[in-house]
């Protein structure tokens, strides 16, 4: 059993998971799901697993004290909002307005002193923002042992047809030894 079907089988469990096809792409898997679907098969005995993941991360730009302060005093604005809310209620000694005012304020200054003190104590190991994701680079449609014959004549008389997964990274497409380069260079055995 493949690592794909193990780690299918304790998600979504099938007795005895099988492969029924691999797809470059979730929306191909899907569609061959719904064609099965739109057939009468029992789809309830498949699941679309991702495999082959890799880790993703788009640099946004680059990352300054700025910015870095910037976006503190907007998370603490929400915060001190909050913060400004919870006084107006519990408060009421001080003028609402003043509560939430200070509220805003304490708020603003603990963004700015938490995001700035998180960018100096970084020493410049990291001056840019990012995002990460785990993406599949193939998905296989698998299914219980019992219906996996089933869905591979229903999928091949249909006109969508799987396709081989992209490498990446690229590979050569033909790798010689190095015998057969001596063959082709005038240098194997004469016979």
């Amino acid at each position: 059993m493949s690592s794909s079907m193990q780690a299918a089988a304790t998600v979504m469990p099938l007795k005895h998971p099988m492969s029924v096809a691999i797809y470059p792409t979730y929306a191909e898997a899907q569609r061959a799901v719904d064609l099965l679907a739109d057939k009468d098969f029992p789809v309830q005995n498949l699941c679309i697993v991702g495999t082959d993941l890799k880790q993703v991360e788009r640099v946004l730009g680059k990352l300054t004290l700025g910015k870095v302060l910037t976006q503190g005093a907007i998370s603490g604005l929400g915060t001190g909002l909050f913060l400004g809310l919870v006084m107006m209620l519990f408060l009421t000694s001080i003028p609402q307005t003043q509560a939430l005012f200070m509220g805003v304020v304490i708020g603003i200054g603990m963004g700015l002193l938490s995001s700035g003190l998180g960018y100096a104590m970084s020493g410049g190991r990291r001056d840019f923002q990012s995002v990460q994701a785990i993406v599949a680079t193939r998905y296989e449609v698998l299914g219980e042992h019992s219906v996996v014959h089933q869905a591979r004549e229903a999928l091949g008389q249909a006109p969508l047809q799987p396709t081989p997964p992209t490498a990446w990274p690229p590979t050569p497409t033909s790798q010689q030894g190095p015998r057969k380069q001596q063959d082709q260079q005038g240098g194997g055995a004469q016979q």
